[in-house]
């Protein structure tokens, strides 16, 4: 499960930073069922939303999904195809919020590690599965996936009747032809702002506190976004076009700057 979170700050820049529990989720984000639905298996609870917003003064656009890496967990013990078909099932249930209007995007993608054939191959449909729909939705998925462009995922996305530009690569790199949302720390930031070209900033949260550090933590994207301001790296319009312009287009939602 994920969710996307934006703090409006007093500079003008908002915070973002992709939040996933994998192993140990949250006690209180499982055992509750999708709406119109009785599994149990991935229910999420996008009330913590508001609840958010009114204790910490923070906007949340809720993105949700099965992240890629629980096939492996799940196929110990079962079969490969009950796995992926218990995905599909949550990514279902997710489809469900954004309906709903509790959620803004799914969230898909394949193992970002070396693994079997069968996996990918699996993972694969899982995806499509995203993405279709994603498409009946006309909705974004945030990919979680393997290092470097990803391409394939582009016609796969277009077969599924999804508009290629909502197809977001979490932990992009500048040479990938989804939309990218590049960690903050990417020296690749500023070329990319100077094309023009349409991609987001984010931070990204690991609830393990064995590897404390391991990415960045949420306020490096305002702070990324200053420094490179003051620096002459970024330029307003730059921006504006990356904290407003193209997550509104990208997610379809409204954001106040």
């Amino acid at each position: 499960m994920a969710g996307v979170l934006r703090r409006q700050k007093t500079s003008g820049v908002p915070e973002e930073r992709t939040c996933s529990w994998s192993r140990n989720p949250p006690p209180h984000l499982v055992s509750f069922p999708g709406p119109g639905r009785t599994s149990h298996l991935y229910s999420i609870r996008p009330s913590l939303s508001p609840r958010v917003s009114g204790a910490l003064g923070v906007t949340v656009f809720v993105v949700l999904g099965v992240h890629p890496a629980e096939i492996t967990r799940l196929a110990v013990g079962s079969t490969l195809e009950q796995a992926a078909f218990t995905m599909e099932e949550g990514l279902t249930v997710a489809a469900d919020y954004v309906c709903a209007g509790k959620a803004v995007a799914l969230k898909s993608g394949r193992p970002h590690y070396e693994t079997t054939p069968d996996i990918i191959e699996a993972s694969n449909r899982i995806l499509s599965h995203a993405f279709s729909l994603a498409g009946d939705l006309s909705c974004a998925v945030q990919v979680h996936a393997e290092s470097g462009p990803c391409s394939d995922m582009l016609d796969r996305g277009r077969q599924a009747g999804l508009d290629p530009a909502r197809i977001v690569k979490h932990y992009a790199t500048p040479d990938t032809p989804l939309t990218p949302s590049l960690i903050s720390n990417n020296p690749g930031i500023p070329a990319m702002a100077s094309s023009g070209r349409l991609f987001t900033l984010e931070s990204d949260y690991m609830d393990e506190n064995s590897r404390p550090g391991a990415v960045t933590g949420p306020k490096s994207v305002p702070r990324v976004t200053l420094r490179m301001l003051s620096e002459g790296l970024l330029s307003e319009d730059d921006a504006h076009r990356i904290h407003k312009e193209t997550p509104e287009r990208v997610y379809g939602v409204d954001i106040d700057l």
